[in-house]
């Protein structure tokens, strides 16, 4: 399976992905991250907090944008080199997540791409930043 290669790609284009975050899905990050704070987790503890209740980790979320780099915009062959992130918004358990990358730059002396990348919940950004991508050539 290849994704696209680097001559494939134009500044604007974009895919996206959404993910509706289950109890289950933030459960199974926790194990697999070892962050097992009771914000989100606990949700005893999560409602004595500013959030009212648990929830998902903001890496969690980080990880949908990667699904979309590495399965569909570059796509498979894509390899990550740096991603910055801010958190604007929590996600809740149920909320809908919809990961969207687009390309900004293109390097073609070194195959890397800047892509914006963000995460909006009901239209609203729960996280955005940039990822610096090396992508593959033919």
């Amino acid at each position: 399976m290849q994704g696209l290669y680097f001559d494939e790609l134009s500044v604007g284009q974009s895919a996206e992905a959404t993910h509706v975050v289950g109890a289950a899905d933030i459960e199974a990050f926790a194990a697999v991250s070892g962050d097992v704070n009771p914000v989100h987790l606990d949700e005893a503890y999560a409602k004595t907090t500013t959030f009212g209740g648990r929830i998902a980790h903001g890496m969690l979320s980080a990880a949908y944008i990667s699904a979309v780099l590495g399965n569909q915009l570059p796509g498979p062959g894509a390899i990550y080199l740096s991603q910055s992130l801010r958190f604007r918004r929590p996600v809740k358990i149920g909320d809908a997540v919809t990961a969207k990358v687009t390309v900004k730059s293109l390097d073609a002396e070194k195959s890397h791409v800047l892509f914006e990348t963000v995460c909006l919940v009901n239209g609203k950004t729960v996280l955005d930043g940039e990822a610096l991508i090396l992508a593959p050539r033919r």
